[in-house]
């Protein structure tokens, strides 16, 4: 199958389950280290395939472990935006642009709706209202030789995002809205 990095919105804590749910592979998520305290909790993340990422800087030791998950034709999933989101998508981070450089791994799109009505415990019990999972088209970015600038390493980082968007109503697209048309269809 190849190495495949997934990469979505992210708007509750129950969006890892929901993307375990919906797509036929072991996944492999980073997740901010600061939810891994505790044992209970930081075994139970390690057993779903979570592992920790200090988001305030680079943590070489978290994207070791995502490189050797995707080198072993793994699939990770990543939330570029780095954090949960109020509903409308805020701009990606290009952490994710360097691991697609770094292994090669094919990107496939996902965008998430109704997850972000689960934020209090009683609505992940006894949820209501629809969860919608749209799956978009595996794809690439485009090769480039040697180190690239912050502009370029910014519009890739907008190509995977406004992939992501043109897969969620427009409500929920946020800084990408206008982008989407020419990734739609």
């Amino acid at each position: 199958m190849g190495p495949l990095l997934i990469v979505s919105n992210h708007l509750s804590y129950v969006d890892p389950s929901v993307l375990s749910n919906a797509i036929p592979r072991r996944l492999r998520f980073l997740a901010k280290d600061t939810i891994f305290r505790g044992f209970p909790i930081s075994q139970l993340l390690k057993a779903y395939g979570a592992h920790p990422i200090n988001r305030g800087g680079a943590d070489i030791a978290a994207i070791r472990w995502a490189r050797t998950q995707l080198s072993e034709d793994g699939a990770l999933v990543m939330f570029p935006e780095g954090t949960r989101s109020d509903g409308s998508l805020i701009r990606g981070q290009h952490g994710v642009v360097t691991l697609i450089r770094m292994t090669g791994a094919t990107i496939l799109p996902v965008g998430i709706t109704g997850t972000e009505r689960l934020k209090l415990l009683l609505r992940i019990v006894n949820p209501t209202g629809n969860i919608t999972v749209n799956i978009g088209t595996p794809f690439s970015l485009p090769p480039v030789e040697g180190r690239i600038n912050k502009s370029l390493m910014k519009s890739m980082t907008d190509i995977i995002m406004e992939r992501i968007a043109a897969l969620l109503p427009k409500s929920y697209r946020g800084v990408y809205e206008l982008n989407t048309h020419s990734r739609e269809g």
